[in-house]
């Protein structure tokens, strides 16, 4: 069979590797000049830096599978993403754990002393919380919501948090313990060699072509048996319906000569600090050792029609509009969307791989596959 893919990301290598290796011809698609989407990474000329171009990524899951996948590809090296914060003129770590409690308050609690204080400070009168600000009173209280989590929420979504789902502070965990390792997965990591360098090894096969710089429009499915489209999902449409809202992010690059924060991310709470975070890139290589450093100050924005987009914002009206565009997808013969874009879904990059994974599975049982492997919805 002759298969197009439209995206030369995780999904579309993914998906082109598995089908490229069950014996189908591949061509893969991309509008930019590199693979690997937006976890792609380069060496800064200057500074030797190994540079997350559009921000950093870090791979962290519990899927066996899947870190076997990544590593057949690229070597990970151990790496634990510890971020910092700078609120009221102080620097703490997070996610909120035991050593921000006690420096926060000023105490030196023991767990269980600290879980029962936390309580005491939360808002217990909010039995089902249903916005961010809900459910931030009502599990860590004002005091540490406001230092930590209402000025950034706002930068990053450009809405009160009492008009956001309680599902995105849900990902934030509370530790009574003095762990401060970001992410709780079993297999975390950094590729060596960085993820394009990956990606490009996950596309090295005489079955799969790679045509960058090509921007994709519904007409070219044609002469193809089938497609699998991991752009935006109104973007297929030609936004016939209206464009699906997202946020972008804007970076302001600079450059330091010797260790410019000592973190690889330090976000800032305050709404009068107008980033949200500085990355520091050399801190995701730990296992290099540079002079010089490559710093990013992260702004958040509404994202336009020319921008990269980032995050789905999935409210009210964003879900109206998708139920709109799934139903044109699924009328829609011969073309299966993927991925972060496809599916206007926030994904992880493991969750990403497995259901690329998934989808080529699919496929090549059935010979077909559906318009969407997981529901949008």
């Amino acid at each position: 069979m002759k298969l197009l893919l439209v995206g030369a990301g995780l999904s579309g290598a993914v998906i082109g590797r598995e089908l490229a290796e069950a014996g189908h011809d591949v061509h893969i698609v991309d509008s930019r000049a590199h693979v690997a989407g937006n976890c792609h990474t380069e060496r800064d000329a200057d500074t030797g830096v190994m540079v997350h171009v559009y921000g950093p990524h870090i791979f962290h899951t519990d899927d066996e599978e899947v870190w076997s996948y990544v590593n057949r590809f690229e070597v990970f090296k151990p790496y634990k993403n510890r971020v910092k914060t700078t609120s009221g003129g102080q620097v703490f770590s997070l996610p909120i754990n035991l050593h921000t409690i006690n420096q926060f308050y000023g105490k030196t609690l023991r767990p269980d002393e600290a879980r029962a204080f936390i309580e005491a400070q939360a808002d217990s009168t909010i039995a089902d919380p249903q916005t961010f600000e809900e459910q931030a009173l009502r599990f860590v209280g004002p005091d540490l919501y406001e230092a930590f989590f209402k000025g950034y929420t706002l930068k990053q979504w450009g809405l009160s948090p009492s008009r956001l789902p309680a599902s995105i502070l849900k990902r934030l965990p509370v530790r009574f313990n003095y762990d401060d390792n970001y992410f709780f997965h079993r297999f975390q990591g950094m590729p060596e060699g960085g993820y394009t360098a990956m990606v490009e090894r996950i596309l090295d096969h005489p079955r799969i072509t790679v045509q960058l710089e090509t921007v994709f429009a519904s007409a070219d499915a044609t002469g193809y048996d089938h497609v699998f489209y991991s752009g935006p999902l109104d973007g297929y449409f030609d936004y016939e319906l209206g464009r699906l809202g997202y946020r972008t992010l804007d970076f302001e690059r600079f450059t330091y000569e010797g260790d410019y924060q000592g973190c690889a991310v330090m976000n800032y709470g305050e709404e009068s600090v107008p980033y949200t975070r500085i990355t520091e890139h050399k801190h995701f290589s730990p296992w290099e050792s540079h002079q010089g450093s490559v710093c990013y100050r992260e702004y958040a924005r509404a994202c336009g029609a020319d921008d990269i987009p980032y995050y789905p914002i999935r409210q009210v009206q964003e879900k109206a509009l998708l139920g709109e565009y799934v139903a044109l997808a699924e009328a829609t013969s011969g073309v299966t969307f993927v991925g972060r874009l496809g599916t206007y879904r926030y994904l992880d990059m493991d969750v990403t791989i497995r259901e690329a994974l998934n989808t080529a599975q699919t496929f090549l049982a059935a010979g077909t596959a559906p318009a969407f492997i997981t529901a949008p919805l």
